[in-house]
């Protein structure tokens, strides 16, 4: 994946935070024109689709609040970087990272907006290790280890933790 791809994602992802005034992902979904809606998947956490213009996320009805804002924040990744795909898919689908480059997109979009750079960088510096991280920020494990990780790759010298590529 190109630098400057993934650059591209994180500057989408703070302007949507500047736009939209919040990074409360209900907020986001709101100001974007996304409509939500809970669904009694049973393994499925989240999905995106386009349906006549109209953009969707559907959400597993029985996530924790947590899980909930991340998914809601992946799902928003697929509005905003992958839209026009989002109209050629039959089903709703929901891939590994080391499978598609969309999810592992989406899933650093999230991150971007979930996690703070300033806040992260924050507790990595009073020596907060990725779990520690995760729960100060009401996060995920997974997320935070792919957060810095990608603070790595801007530059900043982190020892960058492992990560489930499919946690989403």
């Amino acid at each position: 994946m190109q630098l400057n791809h993934m650059d591209d994602i994180v500057k989408k992802a703070d302007r949507i935070v500047r736009k939209a005034g919040s990074r409360d992902p209900e907020v986001i979904a709101r100001y974007a024109g996304i409509t939500i809606f809970d669904a009694p998947f049973q393994k499925l956490k989240g999905a995106y689709k386009v349906i006549e213009r109209n953009r969707y996320i559907f959400i597993k009805e029985d996530l924790d609040d947590v899980m909930r804002s991340i998914v809601l924040l992946h799902e928003i990744g697929h509005d905003t970087l992958h839209r026009r795909q989002a109209t050629q898919f039959h089903e709703f689908n929901l891939f590994e990272m080391n499978v598609n480059t969309m999810e592992f997109e989406a899933n650093l979009f999230a991150a971007q907006i979930a996690l703070p750079d300033e806040e992260v960088i924050e507790y990595i510096m009073q020596g907060f290790d990725a779990s520690e991280i995760a729960r100060a920020m009401h996060s995920d494990i997974n997320l935070v280890a792919l957060k810095v990780s990608d603070l790595s790759r801007r530059g900043y010298a982190f020892h960058t933790p492992e990560h489930k590529k499919n946690f989403l």
